[in-house]
């Protein structure tokens, strides 16, 4: 709609300056140390959802970190969206590889350089300004609920309960979500599925204390190298899993439907330069768009162990630990996975060292139909604003509060992404284009009027 555009334009500079500051926010969840400006970003939330028009908007406590909610509820007679975000953010680290600090933001070359600026804030902040964009210009389709927590980096441990203790409030017809990634921007795309996660811990001890390797080395196990020889058996010569009964649910698709995954335009040739790899890895068997999409795997997050700084120190250490994800595929569940890699782990570790294995947190995988009203009101909005239809894709990524929300408040999710794969998130140099930002507060108004004409 006109309006809207005239809108949009007349206040993006300012849009652009608001996220730049909610992006100098330090809101990293896993850390305790930043629990203060963790809550300050909430708050700040809050307050450019009042900004933008909500009625209502308050900062919920919880066990752990805060969940911001609002609401503009214009005629209970119509259709419901509910909003989903989250404005916590991973560590920065290591600092060192990050070409600007994480936390001062830079915009370069139509970039915005900063943690978070992807994931998720610069997406979850192109709701807010679409809602505002609705609401000042008197054309808001549909009633509208916006929930952005604060632990979703951290598993979203106590999101589930405010769901259960919040029923009632947070009726809706669909959540919309926006913390996936397109194809690309000429090839749009709505990825219709994520996988699933179980996010594990392991220690391996062996002596009391740290030895000289020269006097112990040779006659004492050491456990950083017993730990490495451990993870490596967790896959064989075909990169296939090794823990019994890994794959025995996961769900097997069709001839045909993995052809329709490998439409997606992908240049192999491409992936490898832009990654600075010489070979892709991964499961025998599989293309590359299908061990990311469809297959589970079993990766290595963090490993450490004894002398690690600088110059030499001749150690043999008492302990290693390695920190390791698990993506899962439909019809596994996270906690059977968990307990199945805990007995392996245990099983496989020789008698001459100690093991513990310590689940952190998990979520399942998640399946969006494309032949819904939600999923077809989000093509019809992107084809208004790109003028091409979006292509269907699953994720590699996992959001593991998607499928609460199925289970909890019956709704269904649409995955309404404007990242990029090379957007660095979780890395060094988190980047989001300004374009795909402006792009996105373009689109999400269509889907709120697309989504309200063809309910009511």
């Amino acid at each position: 709609m006109q309006v809207w555009a005239d809108f949009q334009t007349q206040h993006k500079d300012r849009f652009l300056s608001e996220l730049v500051d909610l992006l100098c926010i330090p809101s990293v969840s896993a850390d305790s140390k930043y629990k203060g400006d963790v809550a300050n970003c909430a708050n700040a939330v809050k307050e450019h959802l009042l900004k933008a028009g909500c009625d209502k908007a308050e900062v919920c406590t919880t066990a752990g970190h805060p969940i911001v909610y609002g609401e503009k509820i214009i005629d209970p007679k119509l259709p419901t969206v509910l909003v989903y975000g989250h404005y916590d953010v991973q560590p920065a680290d290591p600092l060192n590889l990050w070409d600007s600090p994480p936390f001062e933001p830079v915009i370069k070359d139509g970039k915005i350089f900063a943690r978070g600026a992807c994931d998720d804030k610069g997406q979850m902040f192109m709701h807010i300004k679409a809602l505002e964009t609705m609401v000042k210009t008197n054309n808001q389709p549909c009633n509208i609920k916006i929930m952005i927590e604060g632990e979703e980096e951290v598993g979203s441990t106590n999101l589930g309960l405010f769901l259960e203790n919040n029923k009632e409030r947070l009726k809706a017809d669909i959540v919309l979500v926006s913390d996936t990634s397109m194809i690309s921007m000429e090839h749009p795309s709505i990825e219709s599925g994520l996988r699933g996660l179980a996010y594990m811990e392991v220690e391996v001890t062996g002596p009391n204390r740290d030895l000289h390797s020269g006097v112990y080395g040779g006659a004492v196990a050491n456990p950083a190298t017993i730990l490495c020889q451990l993870i490596a058996s967790m896959h064989d010569e075909n990169n296939h899993i090794t823990i019994p009964g890994f794959y025995d649910k996961v769900l097997i698709l069709s001839d045909t439907e993995r052809e329709a995954i490998n439409k997606a335009p992908f240049s192999i040739e491409d992936y490898k330069q832009e990654l600075g790899i010489n070979e892709v890895w991964g499961e025998k068997g599989y293309t590359t768009l299908e061990r990311t999409g469809i297959r589970p795997t079993l990766e290595v997050n963090g490993i450490w162990g004894g002398y690690i700084g600088e110059g030499a120190k001749t150690v043999l250490p008492s302990k290693a630990n390695a920190k390791i994800s698990m993506r899962l595929v439909p019809n596994q569940n996270s906690d059977e996975i968990a307990e199945l890699f805990k007995k392996h782990f245990e099983k496989i570790a020789p008698a001459n060292v100690q093991v513990k294995v310590t689940a952190h947190h998990g979520g399942e995988a998640v399946v969006t139909p494309t032949d819904s009203i939600a999923y077809k009101a989000a093509a019809q909005a992107i084809k208004t604003t790109f003028g091409k239809d979006p292509i269907p894709t699953r994720g590699g990524g996992s959001i593991p509060i998607i499928a609460l929300f199925e289970k909890t408040l019956g709704l269904k999710t649409v995955l309404l992404g404007f990242g990029l794969d090379n957007d660095n998130i979780h890395s060094p140099n988190e980047k989001y284009d300004v374009f795909n930002f402006y792009k996105g507060i373009e689109t999400i108004p269509y889907f709120h009027k697309y989504f309200a004409d063809a309910v009511k």
